[in-house]
C-alpha cells in the first residue's frame, strides 16, 4: 500500500503534528540511543572477557541476576508506568537514559508543567515536559561538574547533623513537595493515594509482606501505585471525581 501523503504541517492541527511527526521522531531516536546505552553499559564486562580472559562462572551470573530482579524487578515494571504520565513520551526516554528520575527529572518536569500552566498528559504537557527535563541534564552536568571539583570538600566540611540531614530527608522532601503540587489539584486522588501507601507500609512494619523475595518495600509501591489507580478509576466510573478532580 502506497504510503499516504502529508499533508503540510500548516494545514494540520497541532494534535495531528504531534501524533505524526513529533512521537514518531521521539519513538525512532529514543528507541535507539536507549539501546546503544544497553549495549555500551555491558562494555566494562566485554572489556574484562576479552582483554582479561575474566568470565565469571554461569551460577554466579544468574545467582547475581536473581538476587537483582527479586530486589528491583518490580521496580522495572512499577516505575515506567508510574513516571510516564508526568514525564511523557520523549521525557520517558530521556529521563531513563540520564537517570536521577526520581529526586531530579520528574520534579523538574512537574516544575516545568506547573511553571506553563499546561495539563499533564496532553501533547502541550509532553513538550513542556521534554524541554524542562533537558534543561535539567544541562543544569545537572553543570552542576556535578562544579561539585566534583569543589562542592565535595564544603560538603564534608558540614557540620555532621547537616550532613546526615541531606543525605536522609532530601529524597523524601522532593518526593513531599512533588505530592503537595499535584495533591493540590486532584485531593480526593491524592488522599487515595496517601491512605494506601500509609496502610501498605504499615503492613510492611508489621511483617506481612516477608513473603515476597528480596526486600519488599517493592510491593509499598506496587499496591500505592496500581492501587491509586484502580480506586481513581472506579471513583471516576461512579461519579466521585471528574476528569479535571
Amino acid at each position: 500500500m502506497a504510503q499516504q501523503e502529508q499533508r503540510p504541517a500548516d494545514d494540520r492541527s497541532k494534535e495531528e503534528v504531534y501524533e505524526e511527526d513529533f512521537v514518531p521522531y521521539i519513538h525512532k531516536w529514543g528507541r535507539r540511543t536507549n539501546l546503544l546505552a544497553v549495549a555500551l553499559s555491558f562494555g566494562p564486562a566485554m572489556v574484562l572477557l576479552s582483554v582479561y580472559g575474566i568470565l565469571p562462572p554461569a551460577g554466579a551470573i544468574l545467582g547475581g541476576f536473581v538476587s537483582v530482579l527479586g530486589a528491583w524487578g518490580a521496580f522495572w515494571l512499577v516505575e515506567p508506568i508510574s513516571y510516564y504520565p508526568v514525564l511523557g513520551v520523549s521525557g520517558t526516554y530521556m529521563a531513563f537514559l540520564s537517570g536521577n528520575i526520581s529526586n531530579l527529572r520528574l520534579p523538574s518536569s512537574a516544575a516545568a508543567q506547573e511553571a506553563a500552566d499546561v495539563e499533564i498528559g496532553t501533547p502541550e504537557g509532553d513538550v513542556i515536559s521534554t524541554l524542562g527535563i533537558a534543561g535539567s541534564i544541562f543544569v545537572n552536568v553543570t552542576i556535578l561538574t562544579v561539585g566534583v571539583i569543589g562542592l565535595v570538600s564544603v560538603f564534608q566540611a558540614l557540620p555532621e547533623l547537616w550532613q546526615s540531614a541531606l543525605e536522609l530527608y532530601l529524597v523524601p522532601a522532593i518526593f513531599g513537595a512533588i505530592f503537595a503540587q499535584f495533591g493540590r489539584d486532584f485531593p480526593k486522588v491524592a488522599a487515595v493515594a496517601l491512605g494506601l501507601a500509609f496502610v501498605a507500609n504499615l503492613l510492611l512494619e508489621l511483617g506481612y509482606f516477608a513473603v515476597f523475595p528480596g526486600d519488599p518495600i517493592y510491593v509499598v509501591i506496587v499496591v500505592a501505585v496500581f492501587g491509586t489507580m484502580l480506586v481513581s478509576k472506579w471513583m471516576l466510573d461512579h461519579g466521585l471525581i471528574s476528569h479535571d478532580q
